[in-house]
């Protein structure tokens, strides 16, 4: 059966998908990577990790298929897509024309509660190619060991934006036994017009997916979306770019800053880092609703801002680091008080718009419609949020009262798990349950959820105590050995201490090494005033421990691993100094939101990080730092995203204006509550 997909056809069929985004997290433990069934009869993702992406092999010989994670869709950190790039001298050996063709063994899956196969697709970004996509399902039967049910559809009009793609299954093969599912095989052939030039193309979300009436159809229909055109009519990737642009403030209007143009003294260098960044963030910003762009990500070739691929959706933990931002841009004098209070004003208004459950966020939203584009509520995100609007009330009092009432809408019990103590990663509003993933190490950046949680008194006092300094010895998979692991009392709290000890120096670890956790929550809660035998103590044991184990251990010229992008520009990924996490992150790529951070930390070997940066790689844009660098091949990802610009601004800000960004969250009620905590605890 060949059908052209058309979602018009297919209407509220069609709309489920976009419905149905949920991210899956990265603290997985190893008996929850692979397969997730998600609710009783609801949904069976089928990528959403590295282990499950590696899962889907090159089907025929002579074809090699490259399968690795990519630019997430929507912004996600974990739920890449599957990026397929076939090598140039792959060829079908029957037709003599490209292919790429891979399959997902499933051994013998149930799927007769399915009623879709769910995905998205998207091809390369140059050219406009009708490429066709042949799924095919093999099935297991009694009497014959396999047999195949093919089922093709054609998608077209395919350029830089993620197209929808649903499959009935009952439609496609009436009469087969779905309960032994083996395999799914995905095969991407050219159309009238060749493959693209590159032969690349990505396929993200794939899920099966359960709506038994269409009353359930209707109900998982994303309310909020404008309906979805036909896709023969979807705008080239040129037009969808213009479009999004022209709702943009500013646009950046060079790739690479000359490295002579900028100042020679270190206190001017940093001024013009903040000026450039602010400018970044403030642009990338959509001038009608107020919300901040992800992402903008250049060619890694050329000169032209031309061609940058646009990410047309923001997450909550930008949105607050937005409104820092502003805070931050009017401290260190780059705005006045009247623009910095008409451009929260404007996000606010947005914030009130959108859909919420329960008082929080989802967490992601699209920058233009307003509309939710998942259905996860994320603890650590909300905290962010709640994070800006506390210093916005603070910083800004003619906006207090709608900042409170946007924070005292959430109760953070919402994510306290009562059995364990715990915060649960987030609340999954599809299913209508909370995930069972929860935090579980002390120091990342989920201690400021914590810390707000019991300041808004929605979560006992004893909870901050609840999370693992270091893991029980007898946990041979982490990184390191605890040391002097022993249980601690206080004030009426009990918790169980302990340390890592590595080149002489004693520290706390976070879960991969990150600077990312490590300083993070320094940007709101000065830790190294309120908590100087604590967390201070261990925010400055990091920072020196990045700096040595880049430096002197693996011999690089700058430091600073953090989650990023990756060096080719078109991927994120998880980068630390591994023995400072009980996982630990690889090493890798340098960010340089990560050498900014230290400032707050180590502020000489900080500048002097931030100089070779800027002097050694090509990595000063328009709008400031580009994201990442290969400290071996000088390879650099033109990107710019919010949230690490963001956090290079607010690092500076606090640098150069006395601790400024800190000074607000401390003066807010909710912190003064949550202050005694910090000092509690000696490390």
């Amino acid at each position: 059966m060949r059908m052209l997909i058309k979602i018009a056809k297919l209407g509220l069929s069609g709309l489920i998908l976009v419905a149905l985004i949920l991210t899956v997290f990265s603290k997985l433990g190893p008996s929850e990577w692979g397969w997730h069934n998600i609710g009783e009869q609801a949904r069976t993702i089928l990528s959403h990790n590295a282990r499950a992406i590696n899962a889907w092999h090159g089907m025929e010989s002579g074809v090699k298929v490259d399968i690795r994670l990519d630019q997430p869709r929507q912004g996600k950190l974990l739920a890449n897509s599957i990026h397929f790039s076939a090598a140039k001298d792959s060829e079908d050996a029957t037709h003599g024309t490209p292919s790429l063709n891979v399959r997902r063994s499933l051994g013998s899956l149930d799927a007769s509660r399915f009623e879709f196969l769910t995905l998205w697709v998207r091809g390369e970004n140059q050219q406009r190619k009708s490429l066709a996509l042949d799924i095919s399902f093999t099935l297991g039967d009694p009497e014959k060991p396999h047999r195949e049910v093919e089922w093709h559809s054609y998608v077209v009009g395919l350029g830089n934006q993620w197209t929808p793609v649903v499959v009935p299954l009952r439609e496609i093969a009436r009469d087969e036994d779905w309960r032994r599912l083996t395999g799914i095989n995905l095969k991407v052939i050219p159309g009238k017009l060749g493959f693209p030039s590159d032969k690349e193309f990505w396929i993200d979300e794939i899920a099966l997916v359960s709506a038994h009436t269409p009353e359930e159809v209707e109900r998982n229909a994303l309310i909020a979306s404008p309906k979805m055109p036909d896709l023969a009519q979807l705008e080239t990737p040129e037009e969808h770019r213009d479009r999004l642009r022209a709702r943009l403030v500013g646009w950046p209007k060079q790739i690479e800053t000359d490295r002579s143009s900028l100042p020679t003294s270190d206190q001017d260098l940093l001024m013009r880092l903040a000026l450039d960044t602010w400018r970044g963030i403030d642009e990338l910003t959509d001038k009608e609703t107020g919300l901040p762009l992800d992402r903008i990500q250049f060619s890694a070739e050329g000169n032209s801002t031309e061609d940058a691929w646009i990410g047309d959706y923001t997450n909550i933990t930008n949105i607050g680091f937005y409104l820092l931002s502003v805070a931050a841009a009017r401290e260190l004098g780059l705005i006045s008080s009247e623009a910095a209070i008409e451009k929260v004003t404007k996000t606010l208004t947005s914030l009130e718009a959108v859909e919420t459950k329960d008082g929080f966020f989802y967490n992601y939203y699209n920058t233009t419609t307003l509309a939710k584009t998942d259905d996860l509520i994320s603890f650590v995100d909300s905290s962010w949020l709640t994070s800006g609007l506390m210093v916005t009330r603070q910083a800004f009092p003619e906006l207090s009262e709608r900042a409170s009432r946007l924070i005292d809408q959430g109760n953070y019990r919402f994510f306290y798990e009562e059995s364990n103590g715990l915060m649960s990663h987030g609340y999954n509003a599809r299913q209508a349950q909370r995930l069972q993933i929860y935090y579980g190490v002390f120091f990342t950046e989920a201690r400021l959820g914590s810390l707000i949680g019991i300041g808004k008194g929605d979560i006992p006092q004893q909870q901050w105590f609840q999370t693992a300094r270091t893991m029980p010895e007898e946990l041979t998979w982490q990184r390191g050995v605890p040391v002097d692991r022993r249980e601690q009392h206080a004030n009426g709290l009990k918790w169980i201490s302990g340390h890592y000890r590595w080149h002489d120096l004693d520290y706390v670890p976070s879960w991969g090494g990150s600077m990312f956790e490590a300083l993070m929550p320094l940007l709101v809660i000065d830790e190294i005033r309120y908590a100087p035998d604590s967390l201070g103590k261990n925010d400055v044991t990091h920072t020196r421990l990045q700096r040595i184990h880049a430096m002197e251990d693996l011999g690089y010229p700058v430091w600073g691993m953090s989650p990023s992008s990756t060096p080719d520009g078109k991927g994120y990924t998880e980068y630390g100094v591994p023995m400072l996490g009980v996982g630990g992150y690889k090493a890798g790529a340098v960010t340089p939101h990560a050498a900014v951070l230290a400032l707050m930390t180590d502020p000489k070997e900080a500048i002097r990080n931030i100089r070779r940066l800027i002097d050694e790689f090509p990595v000063y844009g328009d709008y400031g730092l580009y994201d990442a660098v290969d400290p071996i091949t000088h390879q650099t990802a033109r990107n710019y995203l919010c949230l690490d610009q963001a956090m290079i601004l607010l690092a500076l800000a606090n640098y150069m204006k006395d601790h400024a960004i800190q000074k607000y969250f401390a003066l807010d009620p909710i912190t003064q509550r949550a202050l005694p905590l910090l000092k509690i605890e000696r490390f």
